[in-house]
């Protein structure tokens, strides 16, 4: 049976989506192709039902008086947008839209399409933190399905029995992504034990990453292909049985240990084709990934934006300082609660952190670096405040990618400092249920603590980290407002839990609009509905902003609009 991470750790260091859903213009994930993280804006693979003739000039109206939700500077709410090709001409009451069509594009025919009765229009929602390779992988075998160890197992044998070339080469590397021992009934870490009790499993090379993506379980035969293995690993650890032997989990920076075919240009495309399927790229911002064991290319290659009709950009390099929070690799100040053995690993040291940090600045890239624990992001924020130290921050603007756990002084660095938070609501109400066991009941006060950031003078923007959670961005509004799950329930009741830390409406909308627009550098062009902008945009079937909490999550997509072109819907 799989055992906690040894005290001699080195320290030092699925599913279908809704139709309903499926047309919401998303913004900012992580693709690895070549290395390469990549943030996206989505909206829908089908193809547009309605009028594909709009004209070039033409308006939106609200047939329910004010119902457009601009997110501008006032968060204005309007009648009308008036579209003049690919961008926002103007925004007001029908009069006045007809008077600007006048005077900013002279014309005195104006086209009106009204929403349907109920219906809001906001601005293409973005996500700016999520994993488009992964989620693709995670749809071959939906391990996040499994409810039980014994579950999860099956469903390895399900695809092992529904692909004959698979089954009938025990030699395949059986390949999966997304189990999570955190919400199985009995909570304790699968061995490579768990695999061969099925006899349709068992002699295989079976290799799962974990559903936050910070460890694997892999099978008996990939132990030994991979051995010998170290007594310790720098930012990562192996878990062994009594004897010492590895049961088969490896953490973090161990993961390297397993010799992982790189998958191929048609596997990479079969992945992305797969997110692609439920969700369209249509703007892109790229992290670059940052191997601290590699060469720095920080000046060798240049930052791109707005390439290709303003489809693609990337500007940014990604740095992973720890581990997760759900597998115990979140580094810590003090050790975890619920395993007094460890308190995390950080997978890089702050000596590199204040090396690659301002050369990367200097060189023009945002650096954007993922930090779930305590001391990871005080170790961070330490190299950000020496790093900006005489520099235009807006300019820069580096992001704590998760920012999950931090002291009081470090939320007041965030502000004083100009980092912005990259943060993920669902991971709120998904992790609130074992939260408190993991880190204290004083400690987890400082765990999603998004209003608090808030009031510290910090920039929030707001993602799914899919496959991590779901896709689906309504969820992510629906967690930052309520801090429920979807049934309505939480550890501290149908308040919310911790209830105090909940954003308003409009704080949300921000978050997936034009905040993650200003994080991305795009806040000119995308993020609002304001004259001289692209007109990206999404109808819903209600307004969020005004109906019972409970009702966010019945809402549907009637529209989406990129550059002022339906993509999918009909108005």
């Amino acid at each position: 049976m799989a055992q906690p991470p040894p005290k001699r750790l080195n320290i030092s260091d699925a599913y279908t989506i809704p139709q309903k859903h499926k047309a919401f213009s998303v913004t900012r994930c992580d693709l690895r192709i070549v290395a390469t993280t990549v943030v996206l804006l989505f909206a829908t693979w089908y193809a547009f039902k309605g009028d594909k003739h709009l004209p070039q000039i033409y308006a939106l109206c609200s047939l329910d008086g004010r119902k457009i939700y601009t997110v501008d500077s006032s968060n204005s709410v309007v009648q009308c947008v008036l579209i003049h090709k690919s961008h926002v001409a103007a925004t007001g009451d029908l009069d006045d839209i007809r008077k600007n069509a006048i005077d900013t594009v002279k014309t005195h025919s104006v086209a009106v399409r009204y929403l349907p009765r109920g219906s809001i229009m906001i601005p293409g929602i973005s996500d700016s933190h999520c994993h488009i390779l992964e989620y693709g992988a995670s749809r071959q075998i939906p391990l996040s399905t499994g409810k039980t160890l014994k579950e999860t197992v099956s469903l390895v044998r399900d695809y092992v029995v529904k692909n004959p070339d698979i089954e009938h080469d025990r030699s395949r590397v059986v390949e999966g992504w997304g189990w999570d021992h955190a919400s199985w009934d009995v909570e304790r870490w699968p061995s490579w034990e768990d695999l061969e009790a099925d006899p349709q499993v068992a002699g295989r090379p079976v290799i799962l990453q974990s559903r936050d993506g910070h460890a694997l379980w892999v099978s008996k035969d990939i132990i030994k292909d991979n051995a010998p293995y170290p007594d310790d690993i720098e930012g990562g650890f192996i878990f062994r049985d009594e004897e010492g032997n590895p049961t088969g989990i490896f953490m973090d920076s161990a993961q390297d240990l397993i010799k992982r075919r790189p998958p191929g240009k048609e596997e990479l495309e079969r992945r992305f084709r797969t997110t692609v399927g439920e969700a369209l790229a249509i703007r892109v911002y790229g992290m670059s990934f940052f191997d601290q064991h590699g060469q720095y290319w920080g000046d060798v290659h240049k930052p791109v934006m707005a390439s290709g009709n303003g489809r693609l950009s990337a500007k940014s390099v990604k740095i992973f300082a720890d581990g997760a929070l759900r597998s115990g690799g979140a580094a810590l100040y003090e050790p975890y609660s619920d395993n007094p053995s460890t308190r995390g690993v950080m997978r890089i040291t702050a000596e590199s952190l204040n090396k690659v940090i301002p050369r990367f600045l200097k060189d023009g890239w945002q650096v954007n670096v993922h930090a779930i624990g305590d001391r990871a992001n005080g170790i961070v924020l330490d190299a950000f405040e020496a790093s900006l130290k005489g520099v235009n921050v807006s300019a820069l603007r580096p992001r704590l990618e998760h920012a999950q756990i931090l002291t009081k002084n470090d939320m007041m660095r965030l502000g004083k400092l100009g980092v912005i938070a990259s943060i993920q609501p669902t991971h709120a109400i998904s992790d609130m249920w074992f939260a408190e066991d993991r880190l204290g009941s004083e400690r987890v006060k400082g765990l999603y603590a998004f209003r608090s950031i808030l009031e510290s003078g910090a920039r929030i923007t707001l993602g799914s980290d899919f496959p991590v959670e779901e896709i689906n961005p309504l969820k992510g509004f629906y967690a930052a407002v309520t801090r429920l799950t979807t049934e309505g329930t939480s550890p501290h009741g149908p308040g919310g839990w911790f209830p105090e830390q909940r954003l308003t409406r409009i704080e949300a909308l921000r978050g997936m609009t034009i905040d993650p627009a200003y994080a991305s550098f795009t806040e000119d062009t995308l993020g609002s509905l304001v004259p001289g902008k692209r007109a990206d945009l999404v109808v819903l079937s209600q307004d969020i902003m005004t109906i019972a909490t409970s009702s966010i999550m019945k809402t549907s997509v009637i529209a989406t609009f990129l550059d002022g072109r339906p993509v999918y819907g009909k108005i």
